[in-house]
């Protein structure tokens, strides 16, 4: 009997841990690859922003730096829609943002979708 609930437990654990994921799943993901002046004041000034994301539709966020230059920057923007990640890429706002925050140059951006499941 022990064994069996410990059994359930561990599926109902992973059950949860799936759902978890499946609310982060997304169709769309948006690459974002920019230089900027300094990583520290320009991650201030991402993490304040994501209200204003989640807001345009980012379901999900990640942020990287290269290896060799922790200046340039890499972030992923997950969406439900290409109209969704396409409209977040041509805001006014979003680029005010970037501006302010140190981003030097027009970024590298480029969109996958999510194929077969």
């Amino acid at each position: 009997m022990k064994i069996r609930n410990l059994l359930v437990a561990c599926l109902m654990g992973i059950a949860v841990l799936g759902a978890a994921g499946a609310a982060r799943a997304a169709d769309v993901r948006m690459f974002v690859r920019h230089q900027v002046a300094d990583y520290g004041v320009w991650k201030k000034s991402y993490d304040a922003y994501a209200p204003t994301q989640k807001k345009m539709g980012v379901i999900y966020k990640a942020v990287y730096q290269s290896v060799d230059d922790p200046n340039d920057v890499t972030v992923i923007h997950d969406f439900h829609s290409l109209e969704q990640a396409k409209a977040f890429a041509a805001s006014a706002d979003l680029k005010t943002a970037m501006e302010k925050s140190g981003v030097k140059g027009a970024p590298q951006i480029w969109y996958t979708k999510k194929i077969g499941k």
